[in-house]
């Protein structure tokens, strides 16, 4: 009986000793992914260097492991500003960054989290770049030169970020607004403009048009003067009967009941007296 006691209790212990170093080594080693940085604190305090892929040994009980991801992030960030002309201008970024792996340690001693990241660091210096991007240039000249906003921002942006262990890859302007009063004053500019354009449309017909009447005006007076010459020569009458016979086919008038010509009929044009008309006169 004592024997089977004894046996019970030995099977106990080595039961228990089994299961406290499976717990033990279940909590002396971490596995971090590809794509992550882990960072070590044992009694509360970071260790330099932080954990890359793959497994490592860790104090149990004692260490806690903060693993990082280091993958490409997204977000989205407000910044408003005053341009050169003092003009509000409001913009949304969607910022694209990864933590430096060289960094992560001095990321969890001074940022901790990536909301920290985000909210403490990345959103305030956002709005300083986009300050400085804005101030080079007026309203106008940050809608039209939209790029050149863009790379001022990323410039100032990656500067600033860099110091904390912030990578920045890419950055978009998601939306860019202004205040209603520019909206005003610039759809009014476009306005003017559609006229004065409109003006000068005008005024280039209108022009055109005299040209054209002057050129008619050329025309007609050569015509004449041509034809002036036609007549002062030689057979001018032969050609002033024709036009007159040409009238009387083309006006549909009927012939004449008298047909009188001048002295000399070689020489003089026809003359058409309607006796039907004579004879009512009287």
């Amino acid at each position: 009986m004592k024997n089977q006691q004894l046996g019970n209790l030995q099977t106990s212990i080595i039961g228990i000793i089994a299961a406290i170093l499976v717990i033990l080594g279940l909590n002396s080693f971490v596995i971090i992914n590809p794509g992550q940085a882990g960072v070590i604190s044992i009694l509360g305090k970071a260790r330099d260097g932080a954990l890359t892929e793959g497994i490592h040994i860790k104090p149990p009980f004692i260490s806690v492991i903060d693993v990082y991801d280091l993958t490409v992030q997204k977000f989205e960030v407000p910044a408003e500003s005053s341009t050169k002309d003092l003009q509000n201008l409001t913009a949304r970024f969607a910022i694209n960054f990864r933590l430096d792996p060289v960094q992560v340690v001095q990321v969890r001693r001074k940022q901790g989290t990536l909301e920290n990241i985000v909210s403490k660091i990345i959103a305030p210096q956002t709005q300083e770049a986009f300050k400085i991007a804005a101030a080079k240039r007026t309203v106008e000249e940050a809608i039209t030169k939209r790029s050149e906003l863009k790379e001022d921002f990323d410039t100032a942006l990656g500067d600033r970020l860099d110091k904390y262990g912030i990578i920045v890859l890419d950055t978009s302007v998601v939306d860019l607004t202004f205040s209603p009063e520019f909206a005003r004053a610039v759809e009014e500019k476009q306005i003017a403009e559609q006229r004065a354009q409109r003006a000068v449309y005008i005024a280039r017909e209108a022009e055109q048009e005299a040209q054209a009447e002057i050129n008619r005006a050329k025309g007609k007076a050569e015509a004449q003067r041509l034809l002036a010459e036609t007549l002062k020569a030689q057979g001018g009458q032969l050609v002033l009967q024709k036009e007159a016979i040409e009238a009387w086919k083309t006006g549909g008038a009927q012939m004449p009941n008298v047909l009188v010509m001048g002295e000399n009929s070689q020489g003089s044009i026809p003359f058409i007296f309607n006796l039907g008309k004579i004879s009512n006169q009287s």
